[in-house]
């Protein structure tokens, strides 16, 4: 059977106000998040990695799209290539709200449905959510992507956070937002190479070939300068 490619996966939503208003916030909390069907994706950042673990590419899928042209994008490049889904909580966020939303613009997705190892949470050939394996699928509390990127020498959520997405999306501020998202997933791909050393499907000397790789790819992509700026290099590459 031939390596699969692998595609890490994050995304960055608005609630929709045509379907859900936020209950005023009580003095001194946060405003509460909306339920997943009102979650409005707005940005799909995605890194594709060949068979060798190597960058393919990196961006955003849809750009300039509505919602619902960004989410047939998405479902016909899944469709086409069937790739290995890495996410952090993608079971539990990710793809339900891609799939409901999908739902509400009647984009088809048979590659999620048809195919078992994308949706069966004990299997990681389809769809390894790094969250929730890391947690023993729910024996233990789930990690932050900010606290398992700070434990590999990287800066995590820094300066920007999910709570500051709306803002930034309100405000035009698109590219900033898009760098944001392109930034959890470079983090995320390398917690995945981080993984496999973990599991014993990388060796040492696997892993910092194919960490140093995606650094090299990362660092040459101008989006992603802040974050390169913050990295731990010798603790990312076990120097």
């Amino acid at each position: 059977m031939a390596a699969s490619t692998h595609l890490v996966l994050d995304i960055e939503t608005i609630p929709d106000g045509e379907l859900y208003t936020a209950p005023p916030p009580s003095p001194g909390t946060e405003r509460t998040f909306p339920p997943i069907f009102a979650c409005k994706p707005v940005v799909i950042g995605v890194m594709w990695l060949d068979e060798n673990l190597v960058c393919k590419k990196a961006g955003t899928i849809g750009e300039g799209k509505d919602e619902g042209g960004m989410l047939a994008d998405f479902a016909e490049f899944m469709a086409k290539w069937e790739p290995t889904l890495v996410t952090w909580n993608g079971r539990g966020f990710d793809l339900p709200v891609l799939m409901l939303r999908s739902l509400r613009y009647g984009v088809s997705a048979p590659w999620y449905y048809r195919n078992r190892d994308y949706r069966y949470r004990y299997s990681s050939e389809g769809h390894l959510d790094l969250c929730d394996v890391l947690a023993d699928h729910g024996a233990t509390r789930m990690t932050s992507l900010h606290g398992a990127a700070r434990l590999i020498g990287l800066p995590g959520k820094d300066g920007v956070d999910g709570s500051q997405v709306e803002a930034l999306f309100r405000t035009g501020q698109l590219e900033a937002l898009r760098g944001y998202c392109l930034s959890d997933v470079a983090q995320t791909a390398f917690l995945f190479l981080r993984y496999r050393l973990l599991a014993g499907l990388l060796d040492r000397a696997g892993y910092v070939s194919a960490a140093t790789a995606l650094l090299a790819s990362v660092a040459a992509d101008a989006r992603l300068a802040p974050l390169v700026a913050r990295i731990e290099r010798p603790r990312l590459l076990l120097e």
